[in-house]
């Protein structure tokens, strides 16, 4: 069999050449049909040779035409070199633009975009007036979806059956539509997006909402009808929408070259909304958001801010942001635990999607805070329970959710819609007002149809009453003549009738001559009157035209109205980070020999006298003890720097809380922290300035001062801070700027005040350099900042004296902590500014079996009466934890002993201490 080739070129559009079978037959090829115009320069070539077959006379011609734009092949079949063809010579890009723009247009106005006056797309339509055309009302029984499709199928839209079941099967969804147009009866899908049942399962009808709304007035001439794609019955090209449907139900597709989504509204709240424009035909955007603030879907939810609503409702296009509603419910109240129940989701989103990725979240490790989560979603309401891990806060975990899974979303409003024939972008004033434009038009043609067919049955029933009048007369006439032409023509003449009185008089009855018979007549009579008297006051103004718009709406709002769904919150639903929900609270973070770390509520601990046994900071594992306690915020970044010189990073806030009594969670589980490898300082961050630095102390006493900007960007595994030597370990930093002051205390009570200005700023990969000098034996044991604001003008000398009475005991003071429980202030005063690498003085004289535990500068804020509002909190090595007041301790010489802080018969010696400010809350209640 031989083939037709149709090659491409760039002279030319198509160039046809046929091939020829052994035979030497030609290929009655379907291709001699086409006519293809070239869009390249003309070429002369030689003529096609005619072959004649056995059978008919088939020759090709190839017609050029100078000066064209290239050649064109026709078809000549008439054997004798004639043709009746037409050519006609045009580019082909207007061709292609023209055909491609009635292909558009085509799309646009018969699929996919709605139409503004009833909001209907063709397909919707024509489903409704098919079940209308079947007697599918509310009142009805219930009919196979399979004899609707096959309805429209046959005579009015000539496409697939799956998508006029999937549109039907969308009327029918409580969650798709606002205000559902047909009623189901069957598996019409879910908000899982199941799938709907097959259609010969499924059972449909009318709802009464859209009798009353869209079919009411459909045979009244209201509106006009069309014939259906074969000429063979008509079809309504609009329905008599009383409401603005587009509005209250919502729209979306997807043409050629535009696309539509209109949200969903609530129809009390659109009625009031279209009243009022009728009642003020100049109100601003403002006056009808009073009546109608925003859309309401089907789904509810919650929708953030106006925003995006005032955007869309001006210009016709905006982003409105939905949110799923939630509340917080306790699952166990032994243990605190809670969770999130999801109540509503947002519009279009997929439930058993939206659990899925959160359990994917989860099992990723990319949502955190979540323990279970199941489905517990029936007939009666939808209900997502997750369950969260104990400690977790529910807004972080909320907030997250929002940020990462659908349970937020946005819906893009394109307020796109036929009006005129033309697809048009309008705001919510246009699309009102373009509907009562429809609106007046519909009640113009029902009160004039109303009014011709009033006017009609009161001429059929005057006749008849005349008729009625001379009764005697009328059956004389008619018993004489010979037929009813003849009977018509003399009652005409005689009781000078029309003939359409004529007619309906001779069908009266003989039961319709009685007296009361007649009396219905005359009544019926002036019932008429009185109703073209109506109807022409109707068309004579257009107020009463409002009027009855605004009456029609009212009485579909008082039987289908409902409470609106969706709820409007303030805000503008932006995706927050988790520190934008999270109050910056002062919290309370312990930290173990063992790595448990632990964060409590400022007030976990009473404010005690000094030389009380103190409370317990709550459960430790086996010869565990407590390591540090320190005092930060939830939106501070905490710096964990390890022994090994290792700094890892991670929010407070992060941290679970918890009970005083609770053992804490292991830091490997928050940091990824080495085998062996030990927490030895914790530093909270608010900000990264460029000016601030980290002096670093190691246990040999090597110090180095870097820059805080170093650690704005840690990694998981954590970044190298210092570099040591072997045997050495990490074990202090601290905050500082330049101006300010370093104390260092070694463990037999000696203390260095040095200049931060002395020491040079380093990079993370160095050692430092030596602090003091330590004698055999002694290790460093606290490191201290004094502000730069506390600073006083210390002495160079070699010696200071010791405080005695009369000497200068103002702040600020240094607090000196023995392991052995006692404590006492010492005046800045009596000390003198060195150089790093010096003995230094006496701080504490210390027995012979005792060391120094801790050291703090204090005095950084005062009461009225000059002595300081700040506290301490002292932890013993058996976890027991005692919070003094510093103004309790006593100021003392720089060799004296000190007084009794905590007593430590049975609670070991003091592991760790710390220093709280005036800021934190503390509970009046004292202990003995």
């Amino acid at each position: 069999m031989a083939l037709s080739v149709l090659r491409l070129t760039s002279s030319s559009l198509v160039r046809f050449r046929p091939f020829f079978s052994t035979s030497g037959h030609c290929l009655r090829s379907g291709f001699l049909e086409l006519r293809f115009l070239s869009t390249g320069h003309t070429r002369r070539t030689p003529a096609l040779k005619a072959r004649r077959r056995d059978k008919g006379d088939t020759r090709v011609r190839k017609v050029e035409e100078e000066g064209g734009n290239g050649t064109v092949l026709i078809k000549d079949s008439s054997g004798l070199g004639s043709w009746d063809g037409k050519i006609v010579m045009t580019e082909l890009h207007k061709e292609a633009k023209e055909a491609y723009m009635a292909y558009a247009m085509s799309v646009l106005l018969g699929r996919a975009l709605p139409d503004v006056r009833d909001g209907l797309k063709p397909v919707h339509r024509r489903i409704l007036y098919a079940m209308h055309e079947l007697g599918l009302s509310s009142r009805k029984p219930f009919r196979k979806c399979a004899r609707v499709v096959g309805e429209v199928l046959g005579k009015f839209h000539p496409h697939g059956d799956t998508a006029v079941y999937e549109s039907l099967v969308r009327m029918a969804q409580n969650f798709s539509m606002r205000c559902p147009l047909i009623q189901g009866h069957g598996n019409f899908g879910s908000v899982d997006a199941d799938p709907p049942a097959a259609m010969r399962y499924t059972e449909c009808r009318l709802e009464a909402v859209t009798e009353a709304m869209l079919l009411m007035d459909l045979e009244q001439n209201t509106v006009d009808f069309v014939p259906n794609f074969d000429n063979s019955q008509k079809e309504p090209s609009l329905l008599p929408a009383r409401v603005p449907t587009l509005l209250l139900n919502g729209s979306s597709g997807i043409a050629v070259g535009m696309a539509t989504n209109i949200p969903p509204h609530n129809l009390c709240e659109l009625v009031d909304a279209l009243t009022a424009l009728i009642h003020n035909p100049d109100a601003s955007l403002q006056e009808l958001l009073e009546y109608m603030p925003g859309p309401d879907f089907p789904t509810g939810g919650l929708i953030m801010g106006n925003i995006g609503i005032l955007e869309a409702y001006r210009t016709g296009r905006g982003r409105i942001i939905i949110r799923g509603k939630t509340e917080v419910e306790s699952v166990d109240e032994k243990t605190k635990r809670v969770a999130i129940v999801i109540k509503e989701i947002p519009y279009l989103t997929n439930k058993a999607a939206l659990v899925e990725k959160i359990a994917e979240l989860v099992e990723d490790k990319i949502l955190d805070g979540i323990s279970d989560i199941r489905d517990e979603s029936d007939r009666t309401g939808m209900r997502v329970v997750i369950e969260l891990k104990r400690g977790s806060d529910p807004a972080i975990v909320l907030n997250n959710l929002y940020r990462l899974t659908a349970l937020q979303s946005s819906f893009s409003c394109n307020m796109v819609g036929i009006l005129d024939g033309q697809p048009k972008l309008m705001g919510l004033k246009e699309l009102l007002q373009a509907f009562l434009d429809f609106r007046c038009s519909v009640i113009e043609r029902r009160a004039g149809f109303q009014l011709s067919q009033a006017k009609e049955r009161r001429h059929i029933v005057e006749g008849i009453i005349i008729g009625l009048d001379n009764l005697d007369g009328v059956i004389h006439t008619i018993r004489e003549t010979s037929n009813n032409a003849m009977a018509m023509t003399t009652l005409m003449n005689k009781y000078e009738l029309s003939q359409k009185q004529a007619e309906a008089l001779l069908d009266i009855t003989l039961r319709k001559l009685t007296l009361l018979e007649r009396k219905k007549f005359v009544d019926e009579s002036e019932s008429l009157l009185e109703q073209i008297s109506k109807l022409n006051e109707l068309l004579s103004s257009e107020k009463n035209i409002l009027k009855l718009i605004v009456e029609e709406a009212l009485e579909l709002k008082s039987r289908f109205g409902a409470p609106r769904c969706s709820l409007l919150e303030a805000g503008d639903g932006s995706q927050f980070e988790e520190i934008d929900v999270i109050p910056n609270e002062e919290m309370l973070l312990t930290l173990s020999e063992k790595g448990y770390l632990k964060r409590m509520k400022p007030n976990t601990f009473n404010l005690q006298r000094r030389g009380t046994i103190g409370k317990s900071v709550g459960k430790m594992r086996v010869n565990d003890s407590m390591s540090d306690f320190i005092v930060c915020h939830a939106h501070d970044r905490i710096l964990y720097f390890s022994d090994q010189g290792i700094v890892y990073s991670a929010p407070a806030y992060r941290i679970p809380e918890c009970t005083r009594t609770a053992a804490g969670t292991p830091l490997v589980q928050l940091l990824s922290l080495t085998e062996g490898e030990r927490i030895t300082s914790i530093i909270p961050v608010s900000e990264f300035a460029e000016d601030q630095y980290l002096l670093m102390l190691t246990v040999k006493g090597y110090i180095k001062k870097i820059s805080l900007n170093l650690f704005s960007s840690i990694r998981a595994t954590g970044i190298i801070a210092i570099q040591l030597m072997p045997g050495d370990e990490l074990k202090w930093v601290r905050h500082c700027v330049d101006d300010d002051l370093v104390a260092i205390a070694s463990q037999s009570g000696m203390v260095t005040i040095s200049s931060c200005n002395l020491l040079r700023v380093l990079g993370r990969k160095t050692r430092g350099v030596n602090s003091m000098r330590l004698k055999e034996g002694d290790q460093v044991a606290s490191m201290d900042i004094i502000p730069s604001g506390m600073r006083k003008d210390f002495p160079r000398d070699s010696d200071v004296p010791c405080i005695s009475r009369g000497r200068d005991t103002s702040p600020p003071w240094l607090l000196f902590l023995s392991e052995s429980g006692h404590g006492k202030r010492v005046p800045l005063s009596g000390f003198r500014l060195s150089r790093f690498r010096s003995v230094g003085l006496i701080g504490y004289k210390l027995q012979t079996d005792d060391r120094l535990a801790a050291m703090f500068v204090v005095g950084y804020s005062l009461e009225e009466d000059g002595e300081s509002d700040e506290q301490v909190v002292l932890v013993s090595q058996s976890g027991t934890v005692n919070r003094i007041k510093v103004r309790d301790i006593s100021i003392q010489s720089r060799y004296a002993r000190g007084v009794i802080l905590m007593r430590l018969e049975h609670a070991g010696k003091i592991k760790s201490a710390s220093l709280i400010s005036a800021s934190a809350p503390e509970e009046a209640e004292l202990e003995d």
